[in-house]
């Protein structure tokens, strides 16, 4: 129930991969034969991608996944003076990155959302300056699944002349992706959340959007992102992205939705629990929020029970600090910290649904009758 964190390896992924560690396993810079089978396999992934964004093949960046696609895409572009829009329910991978463009004399503006964890286009269009360079807002979040407004917030920036980036990492794969309807400069993905290898991801960078390197060195990417490439994770990145294409066609997330709508409905049957993120959101997710339980709590005691989950994003994972995507919600730290996520793999079944739903209410039950302790000991 974790797969927001990551997914395994689909068996046809890991096959794909398999030849690159050890047979096939030249340098793709390499101009014997053994480079050249390795270029050929980059250069088939590169044509799964372009075919998976809509975009051309020169229009994609390797890279080693969503944090060094988001952070070239904002420091790549952003010099001192510029002006970010961005959102208060971003990754933490934008919004450090933000946060220390700040000290380097960028502005930045971040935009919080409704209650229901939805970025107002209008928001976003309010709070455009003349010097506003970049937008960047998710497509997916990745602890509520609520979608956001990309393609209004594209033709918002294209009529304020601004470049836009989109963190598609949560969204790949559980949604179409078309950078042209979405109108974005730059989207990364990354491609351990939908069943590809952790360490391998790519950054969309559509064609004269002048974006600065972040590694220098060879001349790799068309110049864009040194070091040797990945060639067996490329290859299973872009062995994912067929998949996933795949099952975004044959009606796999309509009936992983049923799932994760089975799964809420059982949740919401134990009293004092309540959904947050009420908008239209990825098939996969749902965060729900638990009266007089603390969340961590409730964490360990289902993982005992051998059911994995998180209060939220697995990059914040061990922090005292309760989830600021809730809080900019509205949540206070007592809700937040009383609030799990619940995502499912493409690969979920009923009796996943029906393991969570047999030791959940019994856990919850256990936590409650012991919460006034609990809360005397925090006090």
């Amino acid at each position: 129930m974790d797969a927001n964190a990551t997914t395994p390896l689909l068996p046809e992924v890991f096959e794909a991969m398999r030849p690159y560690w050890m047979e096939s396993y030249g340098n793709a810079s390499s101009i014997h034969q053994d480079g050249q089978r390795a270029r050929q396999a980059v250069d088939a992934a590169r044509e799964q991608l372009a075919e998976f964004l809509g975009c051309r093949e020169a229009e994609v960046v390797f890279n080693s996944g969503g944090t060094e696609g988001d952070n070239t895409a904002l420091c790549g572009l952003l010099a001192p003076g510029d002006h970010l829009i961005t959102t208060a329910i971003e990754h933490e991978a934008i919004l450090r990155t933000a946060e220390r463009l700040t000290t380097r004399g960028v502005e930045v503006s971040f935009i919080a959302p409704e209650p229901s964890g939805l970025i107002a286009s209008e928001a976003v269009r309010a709070a455009l300056r003349p010097n506003t360079k970049l937008i960047s807002v998710m497509l997916a979040n990745n602890e509520t699944g609520v979608l956001q407004p990309v393609e209004e917030v594209g033709k918002i920036a294209a009529d304020a002349g601004a470049y836009f980036h989109i963190d598609a990492v949560q969204g790949a794969g559980k949604v179409r992706l078309d950078v042209t309807r979405f109108g974005c400069h730059l989207l990364s993905i990354s491609a351990h959340k939908m069943h590809g290898p952790k360490g391998v991801g790519a950054l969309y960078v559509r064609r004269g959007t002048p974006v600065e390197p972040l590694l220098v060195g060879g001349k790799h990417e068309r110049r864009r992102r040194a070091g040797t490439e990945n060639v067996p994770g490329i290859v299973g990145l872009g062995k994912a992205v067929e998949l996933a294409r795949t099952a975004l066609d044959n009606g796999t997330l309509t009936r992983l939705a049923a799932l994760r709508d089975r799964l809420e409905q059982g949740i919401l049957a134990i009293t004092g629990t309540r959904v947050h993120g009420t908008a239209p959101r990825v098939a996969n997710t749902t965060n729900i929020g638990f009266e007089q339980v603390e969340g961590e709590a409730l964490v360990i005691a289902l993982d005992l029970k051998g059911v994995a989950l998180s209060g939220g994003s697995a990059c914040s994972s061990g922090s005292t600090e309760p989830s600021h995507v809730l809080m900019a919600m509205g949540l206070d730290k007592t809700e937040a910290r009383a609030s799990l996520r619940f995502s499912l793999l493409r690969t979920a079944s009923e009796a996943d649904v029906d393991a969570v739903l047999g030791v959940l209410p019994e856990a919850v039950a256990q936590l409650r009758a012991i919460s006034p302790a609990v809360a005397g000991t925090a006090q």
